[in-house]
C-alpha cells in the first residue's frame, strides 16, 4: 500500500487564520491572474470560515488535494464543517482544480497531453 509522503508534496497555496497571512507559491506565477486571485480568495475565506490552517498542495503523483488542520488548542475550530467546506469546494470549484492539476502534470511533471 502506498502511503503519502507529506515531504514530497508540493504546496501551491496556503492560508493561515492565526497569523492571518495568505502563501502563494511563486513556482506558479505562471498561472493566469484570474486563476491565482480565484485561489487566494479560496483560502482566505476557508480559513475566516473554518478557523485553522488551509492548504491546496499536489502530491508526487500530481494529484491535487485540500487540506486543513487546526492548533490542538483551537477550540474554534470545527473538524466536521471544515470537512464538509472542502468537499463544497471540491464539488464547486471541481473545473478550476481539474485545470490547475493539468497545468501541474504538464509543466512540473512534464506530461504528454493529447487535445
Amino acid at each position: 500500500m502506498d502511503t503519502f509522503d507529506e515531504r514530497k508534496s508540493v504546496v501551491l497555496c496556503g492560508a493561515n487564520s492565526y497569523e492571518k497571512k495568505y502563501y502563494f507559491n511563486s513556482d506558479f506565477s505562471k498561472l493566469p491572474e484570474q486563476v491565482k486571485d480565484s485561489l487566494h480568495i479560496i483560502c482566505v475565506e476557508f480559513t475566516e470560515k473554518c478557523g485553522g490552517t488551509f492548504l491546496i498542495r499536489f502530491d508526487e503523483e500530481g494529484e491535487l488535494s485540500l487540506v486543513t488542520d487546526a492548533e490542538e488548542a483551537d477550540a474554534l475550530y470545527d473538524d466536521i464543517g471544515a470537512e464538509l467546506e472542502i468537499k463544497n469546494l471540491q464539488m464547486t470549484q471541481r473545473q478550476l482544480f481539474e485545470e490547475i492539476t493539468l497545468f501541474y502534470k504538464v509543466v512540473f511533471l512534464g506530461e504528454q497531453i493529447d487535445l
